[in-house]
């Protein structure tokens, strides 16, 4: 069998990258500050800041009893902009994906690394390892640089009272969410490549011969082992009788 785990090092760091990259991603959906509003309703939001993040929005203030007051933001609602249902749908996606994704990188580097009698589909886990990566990549990259734009072009939500946010904020710039996910977007775009990369096998697999068709007793090693085995101590290989064994009674009447 043919050892392959030299070949793999940079698979494997895409494997680690590739984790940390979906931790980053899960991260990126729960939290809140994608859009950091800056309004001028000072009475009511103490801080002059609200973040209005995919599924919630939270400011401070001391005029409620909570600290912290926050309102969810579902598919359903009317008032937001498309893009931030879009980006709900697509940040679970990009989850689901980059789990199935460390699944099937760390499924690659098992077959690679503990040399499996069968690899037969070594080159078929490696090509969905990558391509799952970067379509976790995709799914988190498009709803992330679209709020990005909304944000850049001071996009306005017509939220309902009881948010008690107005529609237009004096100012508001991007949120660390968005930066976070663009971190995770780009280390899961990287691993992906570099999953897709792997093509030593290309050259392997082709020249491999089925184990079970292999003649021991013909393969140059042992042909090699024998002759040296039966060599004799003056050079002479070929079958005669050794004189250094003869007694000096041998051959008398």
């Amino acid at each position: 069998m043919i050892y392959l785990a030299h070949t793999a090092h940079w698979q494997f760091l895409g494997l680690i990258t590739g984790f940390l990259a979906w931790i980053l991603t899960m991260a990126t959906a729960g939290l809140n500050e994608w859009r950091l509003w800056y309004v001028a309703n000072v009475p009511v939001i103490t801080s002059g800041m609200a973040w209005v993040g995919i599924w919630r929005t939270c400011f401070y203030s001391h005029a409620f009893p909570g600290t912290e007051n926050c309102h969810s933001i579902s598919i359903s609602d009317t008032f937001v902009p498309v893009e931030i249902p879009v980006a709900q749908v697509l940040m679970l996606l990009a989850i689901i994906c980059g789990l199935a994704g460390n699944i099937s990188a760390a499924v690659a580097m098992r077959m690679v690394y503990f040399s499996l009698e069968d690899r037969r589909n070594i080159r078929l886990v490696f090509v969905l390892a990558g391509s799952l990566y970067l379509l976790t990549g995709i799914f988190s990259l498009v709803p992330l640089v679209w709020n990005m734009t909304s944000v850049l072009n001071n996009s306005t939500i017509d939220f309902p009272p009881e948010f008690y946010l107005p529609a237009a904020p004096v100012r508001q710039q991007v949120g660390s969410a968005i930066g976070v996910g663009m971190v995770a977007s780009i280390l899961m775009l990287i691993s992906g490549l570099v999953f897709l990369s792997y093509r030593y096998t290309w050259h392997i697999l082709t020249s491999e011969v089925p184990r079970h068709t292999r003649d021991p007793l013909h393969s140059p090693r042992q042909i090699t082992t024998l002759a040296q085995k039966f060599d004799l101590p003056n050079g002479d290989s070929q079958g005669r009788d050794n004189a250094a064994f003869y007694t000096e009674d041998e051959g008398k009447p």
